[in-house]
């Protein structure tokens, strides 16, 4: 990392340059095409396949697909035509704005606590579709260091790779209401119909306006470790095994 001010996307073409400078809808479709296809073949090997792991063994294999399936992603999009790491976000930021994503990210953490609260509250909906997360970190020592290895270092590089340094950069063109918000859905959306859309959602639109500010996906990324931090971290010091 470096201690200078990272620099901000262009929102023109450089002078010579006929390639794109952010992503586009052809890099969303890509990227989000494979991500699919990826999650799509866990499912095949796993619950409906011929694999038929233990409970713990499950929870840290796809722990560790989620962050896998967001860089196959990320890598299909930028293989399209931009080519450039940079026209992602992914571009050396500061330890301050480091700081400022993990900061922010507890605020996420805390928003997103009192959402599910008020959900569960109003609706008595509190299904909760992680609870293989749950198994993973409560499976002994070296399977909590690796469900906090996959579910907050991997997974959040490859999500915010995806999402924020494809998906929200594509949508940043039509504008910072449209690439925060619209990218954040699409971001909620990829993680069901249930009690965690609305927090992904939250967590996203912090996400996005980090990375927006910031010029890097990386404070990004911070915002995304600390929340899921929170879930293996609950485990060790709690032994909550999830919801009922």
């Amino acid at each position: 990392m470096s201690t200078d001010h990272p620099a901000r996307p262009q929102n023109h073409d450089a002078v010579g340059d006929a390639s794109p400078v952010r992503p586009g809808w052809t890099e969303i479709v890509v990227g989000l095409l494979a991500l699919s296809i990826t999650v799509v073949a866990l499912v095949l090997l796993g619950p409906a396949g011929p694999l038929d792991p233990d409970p713990v063994t499950f929870g840290l294999i796809t722990a560790a697909w989620s962050g896998i399936a967001g860089l196959v992603g990320f890598a299909a999009a930028w293989a399209v035509r931009v080519r450039s790491l940079g026209a992602f976000g992914v571009r050396r930021t500061t330890w301050r704005w480091m700081l400022i994503g993990a900061g922010w990210g507890v605020v996420a953490l805390v928003v997103k606590g009192a959402v599910i609260l008020a959900i569960t509250a109003l609706t008595g909906f509190d299904d909760d579709p992680q609870g293989m997360y749950y198994d993973a970190a409560g499976g002994g020592g070296l399977a909590l260091v690796l469900t906090i290895l996959f579910l907050a270092v991997l997974t959040p590089i490859g999500e915010e790779f995806l999402f924020r340094g494809v998906v929200t950069n594509a949508l940043l063109r039509y504008g910072p209401v449209v690439g925060v918000l619209g990218g954040s859905a699409i971001f909620a959306v990829f993680h069901g119909v249930n009690i965690i859309l609305p927090a992904a959602f939250v967590v996203g639109v912090i996400a996005a306006e980090v990375m927006r500010r910031s010029g890097s996906v990386w404070p990004a990324v911070a915002v995304h470790s600390v929340n899921n931090l929170a879930l293996p971290l609950l485990v060790l010091f709690t032994g909550f095994t999830g919801p009922a």
